[in-house]
């Protein structure tokens, strides 16, 4: 009885009922943006048992000591990697990506799964790295190296959106880390002066055409928007119509005439702005900030670095993901294919925020237990 009182207080309920908001907004709107498919209209109901096995692993999580993970960091991420390898044996293509493992049944998405992995893996290297004062481009050598295999792996699927949040999770942690302003902007260089050959060896062709549309409507000569472009314009034609207010649940026409593509996927949030306006937006947008914030505030609390870093990296990993997918179906990013987090419909994706979630109240609960 000790325990479960001393769970129940230290317990991180603020975190807890933010995303059990966002998971249950979610499954509401999966239910109208699959309302009008015949063959999707029981995604909603599938998304309720992936929160349920998301919420089980969660708390499965929390109930180890954070600590145990940094001790099996290396171990995590061979078991990831090794995954991603399994990908190109074992997996299934979707549009020309081959991103899925068979396992019992179930469609598993093993590079969602490398973003935790990535994580424990980052933050036990720099758990164990003595250093303190600022990290040069010489001390990025080995952290780089770890995020450098999964990422090319990655690539190669192919999954540029996956790939994309991965480094951006990794410069995230690098940076609260104590990187050296000069070692920043030289990544940054490099990583401009690397932008044709990316282009040429790395990007597929759907990808070029996606970043092609992309600039196109930047500079308002949207001149492809049956093809490349019809996704980003039908998105902002729904988050235009829905005005300050919304039409109403189940009332958004692009969604309920299907102009709006992959709207249980990758663009849920489009449907959310129709129905229910520019005030539901800002409601929404603030749950995911809280989690970010509250992420970053868990990451100071934290009274190891292993436990800050793994904090960091998971308030990264919500803030990253909700802004390349909210970047994309607003037409400021270019569509890369990236869900919303506990919002977008698919198990591995579900499953992979709710064991971040898990982490962060791991950390949060644990820093009164030293």
């Amino acid at each position: 009885m000790a325990l479960v009182r001393t769970l129940r207080d230290q317990f991180d309920w603020p975190l807890f009922v933010v995303v059990t908001t966002i998971a249950l907004v979610g499954v509401v709107n999966l239910y109208s943006a699959t309302s009008a498919s015949v063959l999707r209209s029981d995604e909603y109901i599938q998304q309720i048992y992936w929160l349920t096995l998301g919420a089980g692993v969660a708390f499965l999580v929390v109930a180890i000591d954070y600590r145990h993970f940094e001790r099996y960091g290396w171990v995590a991420y061979g078991v990831g990697v090794a995954l991603l390898v399994l990908v190109f044996l074992l997996g299934r293509s979707v549009r020309g990506s081959t991103r899925w493992i068979p396992v019992f049944g179930f469609s598993l998405q093993p590079s969602e799964l490398m973003k935790i992995f990535l994580i424990i893996a980052l933050a036990k290297y720099l758990h164990n790295d003595p250093k303190t004062d600022g990290r040069t481009l010489k001390d990025l050598v080995i952290p780089g190296l770890i995020l450098a295999m999964p990422m090319g792996l990655i690539l190669a699927q192919p999954d540029l959106g996956t790939a994309t949040l991965c480094a951006c999770i990794f410069g995230t942690i690098m940076i609260l880390t104590n990187l050296k302003v000069r070692s920043l902007l030289t990544l940054a260089a490099a990583f401009i002066l690397s932008a044709p050959l990316t282009w040429t060896y790395v990007l597929k062709s759907y990808q070029q055409e996606r970043l092609i549309a992309f600039w196109e409507r930047l500079l308002g000569r949207e001149s492809d928007v049956l093809d490349s472009g019809w996704h980003a314009h039908q998105s902002l034609v729904a988050i235009g119509s829905g005005g300050p207010w919304g039409k109403g649940f189940m009332r958004g026409t692009q969604n309920q005439f299907r102009f709006l593509p992959d709207q249980d996927t990758d663009f849920p949030f489009p449907v959310w702005a129709e129905e229910h306006g520019f005030l539901g937006s800002l409601l929404l947008l603030s749950l995911y900030f809280f989690v970010v914030l509250w992420g970053l505030k868990i990451a100071s609390q934290a009274k190891d670095r292993f436990g800050a870093v793994v904090a960091v990296g998971v308030a990264a990993l919500v803030f990253w993901q909700t802004v390349i997918n909210l970047g994309m179906v607003t037409g400021v990013l270019p569509v890369v294919g990236m869900t919303l987090p506990l919002f977008s419909y698919g198990g591995s994706s579900v499953l992979t925020i709710m064991i971040g979630i898990g982490l962060l109240m791991n950390v949060s609960m644990r820093r009164f237990s030293f």
